[in-house]
């Protein structure tokens, strides 16, 4: 199968490739549920020395800059409870921790949360963590941007391999809520 963008040379329907993918993410595309079918997430295996962004678009494709998004934990906190979400933007963006986010949240403070909390919660590996496959109850934040786009290259789950996932699919995911400006310019 070709992939709908990039230029990779395996490109299967997720649903095909399950057991390439770690088992929250595997999980949540076995139960897949929305208006766009499971079989329209296209999983490419990618070489995880070349998972960073600017590495993968020069080694992949170009075109996939501008299609590229990163899936980020934050932690918000009020008094001694902790509370955490995900944050979907373009790889060309950075969220809005400080403001949009920590107000969504309603936590006096958030930030990214450390790399062991990240991966231990979600269970997939650090650099690939996906929107696919969260833990229940998570607030999903997915800029508007992201949501708009006919398909958007996101984690896996893991450094080795992608996921294709068209952009309405994101704004339907368990907990997703899409957002205007949660995406601010990188300087």
């Amino acid at each position: 199968m070709r992939a709908p963008l990039g230029d990779f040379a395996d490109a299967r329907p997720a649903t095909a490739c399950l057991d390439e993918l770690v088992g929250p993410v595997a999980e949540a595309v076995r139960t897949w549920g929305g208006s766009v079918p499971a079989e329209n997430i296209v999983y490419v295996d990618t070489d995880p020395e070349k998972a960073d962004t600017a590495v993968f678009v020069q080694h992949y494709g170009s075109d996939l800059l501008d299609a590229s998004a990163n899936c980020v934990v934050v932690a918000g906190r009020r008094g001694q409870e902790t509370g955490y979400a995900a944050c979907l933007v373009l790889s060309t963006t950075r969220a809005d921790v400080n403001g949009l986010v920590r107000r969504r949240l309603g936590a006096r403070k958030a930030s990214f949360a450390p790399m062991d909390t990240a991966t231990g919660l979600t269970g997939m590996e650090y650099g690939g963590i996906t929107p696919v496959g969260l833990p229940a109850g998570w607030p999903v934040l997915v800029d508007s941007a992201v949501a708009a786009l006919p398909y958007v290259l996101v984690g896996s789950g893991r450094r080795r391999g992608k996921l294709l996932v068209p952009g309405p699919a994101l704004a339907e995911l368990p907990g997703a809520e899409v957002v205007e400006g949660l995406g601010l310019l990188a300087r």
